[in-house]
């Protein structure tokens, strides 16, 4: 096994994906926040107010502007126009929030990266946005739970 983007002077480069076929690429990545649970008793009609705004809404917006950004932030990462990008937000229990992001493009290179990207960046506005509030809470997790197109398509457990 070696690494993708380390050349054989063990130096890092970019993948030439010039000859890989264009095909359609999709992505889920997940990021799960434990919140304090005076935080989430704030909520109303589905969203958190704060004096930022609309916590949900906003963070959502910033998740897909973060997929969109990721070849800015990410060093290597190839300029992939998304398709379609969606970042969803659920209270999971009484002090969780699950934030799913799913990206997809027809390119020659995936879409994992974009879809990581967007749920990291709305995880971390919920927290700037809710901080005021209390600082107990975690970003626990982020993964990615499937993807599909390219050569092999992949879903965790």
């Amino acid at each position: 096994m070696k690494f993708s983007h380390i050349n054989p002077e063990n130096q890092p480069e970019m993948v030439d994906v010039g000859g890989k076929e264009v095909t359609s690429r999709r992505a889920h990545a997940r990021a799960v926040m434990r919140m304090d649970k005076a935080i989430l008793a704030q909520m109303s009609e589905g969203d958190i107010r704060s004096k930022k705004g609309p916590v949900f809404h906003t963070a959502i917006l910033a998740g897909v502007m973060g997929a969109k950004k990721t070849p800015e932030l990410i060093p290597l990462c190839h300029v992939v126009p998304l398709d379609d990008c969606k970042v969803s937000i659920a209270v999971s229990g009484d002090d969780s929030l699950t934030i799913d992001c799913v990206a997809k493009a027809h390119h020659r290179t995936g879409v994992e990266m974009e879809a990581l990207s967007g749920a990291i960046i709305a995880a971390l506005t919920i927290y700037d946005m809710c901080k005021a509030l209390s600082r107990e809470m975690r970003i626990e997790s982020v993964r990615l739970i499937e993807k599909s197109g390219g050569k092999r398509d992949w879903k965790g457990d």
